[in-house]
């Protein structure tokens, strides 16, 4: 029997026992931006149903909804912003808005337009995007949402050139059968049903992202990805939450696009259990399996977490990620935080020292200053992150940690090491932030495999002893961004923007330096990183 079957029968069986539902189904937007407004009542809301960790969250489990729309919309309009149809429309409300007791619908146009400098070169960014969203339900028990994005965009060198080499537009779209080109033009889309048939479960199906851990960045699965479909189970039992979620992959690393034959699939099981041992600490317990098409074992749909590394002493074909989660909340403003991945070990070889290939791990330790000084609105973080060469890796690309040429974790693959901050600042209409960061990684070398591409095999690796982060051409990434916005519609965050962005990447190949200027309006409540 397929795992998707498996799943549809175990949602049935939930459906049809008696429920008292209390909680909703809404799901907050995977956004910095939304995080950067609610955190700080999320962590020190003394809730214990607040698990951190898993996002997205959920209106009136995360927050109450009325405490979330009075934090997310903070401003009070200007009588002259709501004297017109048209004024109302720009400043105050959805495009298109419909209520009732028993369901509510809500639509939006969402451009985003910029224009930029690098050096003498122009960039651009023409986007239009429409969003419809609602909620179901005198008690909104269930909820949906849709958008699509069609795209225009000249980006900066280094985007650029990673767009040419991996055939996708950084966690938005595919852009197969592309040749060197220095433009792009692409869409994409995505959207989520969630029903909530209980103050116990959410059901969740649908083609989007997700993240675990509290960091900017994750270890374990993190939104850097592309879009991609998924059904997942999340159930709470006092201080206790549990996810599993079956997702689906494309496994299209070194393939060429025939339009006549689909790029090869590959599928993941997902488990994640967090506990909040008391109303400031929490630990959690990550594991995922991934494997290709026919190489089903039906232990992986077993809902025991850590039980396939166990199956895999009896053969069963599939790539496993085990993972730890950790938060402290201390003095009513700081969230100290961390996370560790394990990919593979050998016992008698992790305290050997001697840089066994097969010790691939990661650790992230990271520190978030909420209200900082007690200045509301202003948000500050520091955060490192290292991941060992050939982590994420497989003996082949179909059970992988990647989707379209992308990391399902951290951005820069494996053999890295990542030291960044970040500072957030939101008075009225003005939100200010500010990143710097410096990172360390090895890039590999006349077609030797260092351990940073993790759609290599490790089969192909340098070496199985001496293996070190940096390792290869060692590189030095330094990362600066600075952006001012003026919120203009809070309902779908439209707003004015000014940006600018400078790079400098340094190894013995030689030295890249990027300047971008940007300036223009956008929207939408969504995560793209470009920090890499």
């Amino acid at each position: 029997m397929k795992p998707i079957i498996q799943i549809i029968l175990l949602i049935i069986c939930l459906l049809i026992s008696p429920v008292f539902a209390k909680a909703q189904s809404e799901i907050i937007p995977l956004s910095n931006d939304i995080n950067n407004r609610i955190d700080k009542n999320i962590y020190f809301s003394g809730n214990e149903r607040n698990h951190t960790a898993i996002r997205p969250f959920i209106v009136g489990d995360a927050l109450d909804s009325a405490k979330y729309y009075s934090l997310l919309f903070p401003v009070i309009p200007k009588h002259w912003q709501t004297k017109s149809w048209l004024h109302r429309k720009i400043f105050t409300e959805h495009l298109i808005e419909f209520k009732r007791p028993d369901f509510e619908l809500t639509a939006d146009f969402l451009p985003s337009l910029s224009i930029g400098k690098e050096g003498s070169r122009s960039l651009n960014l023409n986007t239009r995007g429409f969003e419809v969203k609602g909620v179901i339900g005198v008690k909104k028990l269930f909820s949906f949402n849709t958008y699509l994005y069609e795209n225009q965009a000249k980006f900066a060198n280094y985007i650029t050139k990673f767009v040419n080499e991996n055939q996708v537009a950084p966690g938005q779209a595919t852009l197969h059968n592309t040749t060197i080109h220095n433009s792009f033009d692409f869409a994409y889309s995505g959207g989520t049903l969630s029903f909530t048939p209980s103050n116990f479960l959410n059901i969740q199906m649908g083609y989007d992202k997700n993240f675990i851990g509290d960091g900017y960045r994750s270890l374990l699965l993190s939104d850097n990805a592309v879009n991609y479909p998924f059904i997942k189970l999340t159930a709470t039992l006092g201080p206790i939450r549990y996810m599993a979620m079956y997702a689906q992959f494309t496994d299209d690393y070194g393939i060429v696009a025939n339009d006549d034959i689909p790029f090869p699939k590959k599928h993941g099981i997902f488990h994640y259990l967090s506990w909040n041992a008391n109303k400031n600490l929490n630990f959690g317990l990550f594991e995922n399996v991934m494997w290709e098409p026919g190489d089903i074992d039906f232990t992986y749909l077993n809902p025991i977490i850590f039980a396939h590394p166990v199956d895999q002493a009896n053969g069963s074909p599939g790539k496993s990620l085990i993972g730890f989660t950790g938060s402290y909340k201390f003095l009513n403003h700081y969230v100290l935080y961390g996370q560790f991945a394990l990919n593979e070990f050998t016992f008698k070889e992790v305290f050997a020292g001697t840089g066994y290939w097969a010790n691939k791990q990661g650790e992230q330790l990271g520190l978030k200053y909420l209200e900082a000084f007690n200045i509301k609105g202003l948000n500050l973080q520091a955060e490192l992150n290292s991941v060992r060469p050939y982590t994420y890796a497989s003996q082949k690309t179909a059970t992988n940690y990647s989707h379209l040429n992308q990391s399902l974790a951290h951005p820069y693959g494996a053999n890295f090491r990542e030291f960044l901050m970040i500072g957030n600042y939101n008075i009225k209409r003005f939100s200010i932030r500010e990143q710097v960061g410096y990172s360390l990684y090895g890039q590999d070398t006349l077609g030797v495999n260092y351990g940073k591409n993790i759609n290599l095999s490790y089969k192909d690796r340098a070496a199985d002893y001496g293996n070190f982060i940096g390792q290869g051409v060692k590189t030095h990434l330094y990362y600066l961004n600075s952006n001012i916005f003026y919120l203009l519609n809070p309902k779908n965050n439209l707003g004015l923007e000014f940006g600018y962005t400078a790079r400098r990447e340094n190894s013995k190949l030689g030295t890249s330096n990027t300047s971008v200027i940007t300036f223009g309006i956008r929207s939408s409540f969504r995560n793209l990183y470009y920090d890499f």
